[in-house]
């Protein structure tokens, strides 16, 4: 799916480059990719600063920077441990990126979609209730996009990733607002794990229409029906990729 990723749906920069963060990026993929286990000791600094070819402060960062997303706990005397999966940071931009690279996780793209099931029918009906003219064209534009794009799979998905977002957006609600990084995460993760043409789902534009409009004529019960819907048959594809893949 050419270059795309998880900053360029959510249509926001990554987070400076530096050596720190580079390192950090690294070793955040290996930990959530099953490299380094949960109660595990990664390296020490010294050992981390070779491998990396970086100095002692750099490791020192970039340690930093995993133990603020809750990947890592540095204890005196201990060591660098990798902390258990229920305190990481899933939610931080920078973790959903990085779970772009590591293997596919069948448990944490179920969990993915529950979570979309649980909050984007009611931020589809907020978003009836409380949508200003401007984000209800905001939406439309999102689905004419999806509707007329033929050439460019990377445009066909940033032009999904707008729609959801904007709906979010609308709803006008801040808690719902910080999930959208979610959404692009399981839209990037679906598509890495079917490796198809997401303009070849034709059944699921429909239901993305059927919300809009829904939206547009403030029907908030019709709207949260809708987009439940579109989310069942989302899940429906998954689960048949995910059975597909398990007795491959």
């Amino acid at each position: 799916m050419g270059g795309i990723g998880f900053y360029d749906l959510k249509q926001a920069p990554g987070p400076a480059p530096s050596l720190a963060t580079d390192m950090a990026r690294d070793l955040g993929r290996r930990i959530l990719g099953g490299g380094y286990e949960p109660g595990r000791l990664v390296e020490d600094e010294g050992a981390l600063a070779m491998r990396y070819h970086v100095s002692r402060s750099v490791v020192r960062d970039a340690v930093k920077i995993l133990v603020g997303k809750g990947l890592l706990e540095v204890r005196r005397g201990v060591g660098t441990r990798v902390r258990p999966r229920g305190s990481w940071g899933l939610l931080d931009d920078d973790v959903l990126d990085w779970y772009q690279s590591a293997a596919p996780d069948r448990g944490f793209l179920r969990q993915l979609m529950e979570a979309r099931r649980m909050f984007e029918p009611k931020a589809a009906r907020w978003a009836a209730e409380r949508a200003s003219d401007a984000e209800k064209s905001g939406i439309e534009t999102a689905v004419k996009r999806m509707e007329e794009e033929r050439g460019s799979v990377e445009d066909f998905v940033l032009a999904d990733a707008s729609f959801h977002g904007a709906i979010l957006r609308a709803a006008q609600n801040e808690f719902l607002i910080a999930m959208e990084g979610m959404i692009y995460s399981a839209l990037l993760s679906s598509i890495r794990l079917t490796n198809k043409d997401p303009r070849e789902n034709e059944a699921s534009i429909p239901f993305h229409r059927r919300v809009y409009e829904a939206i547009a004529t403030g029907d908030g019960p019709l709207a949260e029906a809708v987009m439940e819907q579109l989310l069942s048959d989302a899940n429906e594809r998954l689960e048949r990729e995910l059975e597909m893949g398990a007795s491959r």
